[in-house]
């Protein structure tokens, strides 16, 4: 029942993508297991992040994501998801957000 594990040097970030989101781990430790035949990854520690996967291939600048958040007086998290859903256009999604 042997275990081998090693080190990943270098690792910048973890990305978990599901089926409507990412989550981002940056500056994680990471090891590689074998265990059994098996091939396991153990992701430890760093700055976690959690967002909405773009729709159809929507993109949104981190600076967009913080506009809105200030015009409208929300998160960042809930500004991301109204440029998503307003499909990048900022005035549609500080209008979803502040019921405008």
């Amino acid at each position: 029942m042997g275990i081998d594990f090693e080190g990943v040097e270098g690792v910048e970030e973890v990305i978990i993508r599901t089926r409507d989101r990412e989550i981002v781990i940056s500056s994680p430790l990471v090891t590689r297991l074998h265990v059994q035949g098996q091939l396991v990854f153990q992701i430890a520690g760093g700055e976690v992040e959690e967002r909405p996967l773009a729709r159809e291939g929507v993109e949104v600048s981190e600076e967009d994501v913080q506009l809105v958040a200030s015009q409208a007086g929300v998160s960042l998290e809930e500004a991301r998801k109204a440029l998503i859903e307003a499909r990048g256009d900022l005035a549609k999604a500080i209008l979803l957000l502040t019921g405008g």
